[in-house]
């Protein structure tokens, strides 16, 4: 007689990406428009400091970059989040789980 032994679960494969969508395409064009902006006011930062501008004006325009930073990084993790939490319904592993999610949420916080 053999020993019971329980069913393995099953296998589960990761969904083969998609092809980007038109909204895909503008939410990436919209974080490279955000980052390039970001790009510039840094450049200004930089240059504002090599001037010796007034330290209010350039923590005014650094914190200006942050935002912008901040921003692009919320942008590119909302337009994920749906493919990240998602992959299961498709028969694959999620990319991510909730808790892992929320860490990346908050290395932006």
């Amino acid at each position: 007689m053999t020993p019971n032994r329980p069913n393995p679960a099953p296998e589960t494969r990761p969904t083969a990406p998609t092809a980007p969508t038109a909204e895909d395409e503008a939410s990436a064009r919209a974080v490279l428009n955000r980052l390039r902006r970001a790009q510039g006011q840094l450049a200004g930062v930089i240059a504002m400091v090599e001037e010796g501008r007034d330290c209010r004006d350039v923590v005014t325009q650094l914190a200006a970059v942050s935002r912008a930073l901040d921003r692009a990084g919320f942008k590119i993790i909302a337009g994920r989040m749906r493919e990240c939490l998602t992959a299961p319904e498709h028969g694959g592993t999620p990319a991510m789980n909730e808790a892992e999610l929320e860490k990346l949420f908050l290395t932006l916080a």
